[in-house]
């Protein structure tokens, strides 16, 4: 059975232009959320008298706030303050992201132009649009990087995470990735584990992940690993409730190494198996790009 909370529920949508607004809208359109595209954010603290006075009829509702209305930008923060105060409204705010060269690749696919830069390169409307939402990603309390993210998986993850809006809860997400691949742009905190001992130069577990159990026990058998793994816990368990009481909804823990197929993949099932250990968090774990060397 659906969850909801007690309060009417705000969604603020934003992000990069070409990182998937659309569908995220069109994906809460289809929970039955009241959708607004393009809403200055001075006419929120108005919006949300509006909901109040629906008694109940409108408690779902979605607003998309891009570069379009760019001036206005400066009275989100008291727009957000404004309902913070009134504490009748419970709001998120959703950033989509993606990284500039899928972001400039989506450009020329649809031959439109950037926003930001209508006579000149998307990539300098690109970099331009992140300078000025910098701010605004760090007020989100749930960040989707789409770069590698088709319509449906983004379609899905949005549904998935807006299905149950239970406010007390939060999704722990722990993806292991590779270094010379990137770093995850959606990622709240990031750990280094190039520091271990790395089953790569080890014949017999070159061709498999940290997902195999002799990998994993390679990984595991070391004593730096434990230490590691035990002050990274502390540190994590501690962290994890104070994303919560500021309202985040989502926490991405990216753990790294070199290639993000041994040693990241292990501490990243690990933490997996550790984490959520209360009926208030989620724990998802991925692996970015245990995989990619096996695909042609």
């Amino acid at each position: 059975m659906e969850t909801m909370t007690s309060q009417p529920t705000l969604v603020i949508i934003t992000g990069m232009s070409g990182a998937g607004k659309t569908i995220a809208v069109q994906s809460l359109e289809d929970l039955g959320f009241f959708c607004v595209d393009n809403l200055p954010p001075v006419l929120i603290p108005k919006f949300a008298e509006l909901i109040e006075q629906s008694q109940g009829r409108i408690a779902k509702v979605a607003l998309v706030i891009d570069l379009r209305g760019r001036e206005f930008f400066t009275a989100l923060s008291e727009s957000l303050s404004f309902i913070r105060e009134q504490n009748t409204i419970h709001y998120e705010i959703l950033f989509l992201d993606a990284t500039d060269s899928v972001l400039v690749q989506r450009y020329k696919e649809s031959r439109r132009r950037h926003p930001l830069a209508p006579d000149g390169m998307p990539l300098d409307g690109i970099q331009l649009e992140r300078k000025l939402l910098e701010d605004l990603k760090g007020w989100a309390t749930q960040v989707i990087d789409t770069s590698i993210l088709k319509p449906a998986a983004l379609k899905e993850k949005i549904i998935s995470r807006f299905t149950n809006l239970d406010r007390n809860n939060i999704s722990i997400n722990v993806t292991s990735f590779g270094f010379k691949y990137g770093v995850p742009i959606d990622a709240d905190l990031i750990f280094d584990c190039r520091f271990l001992p790395n089953p790569h130069y080890v014949e017999q577990l070159r061709p498999k992940t940290g997902q195999d159990p002799d990998v994993y026990d390679y990984v595991m058998k070391w004593p730096e690993t434990q230490t590691f793994l035990s002050k990274l816990l502390d540190m994590l368990q501690y962290l994890i409730p104070l994303y919560q009481k500021e309202g985040k909804s989502q926490v991405v823990i990216g753990i790294g190494c070199t290639g993000g197929k041994h040693r990241s993949v292990s501490i990243a099932e690990y933490l997996g198996r550790m984490l959520g250990s209360s009926e208030t968090e989620k724990v998802r774990v991925s692996h970015r790009d245990a995989e990619r060397d096996r695909q042609s």
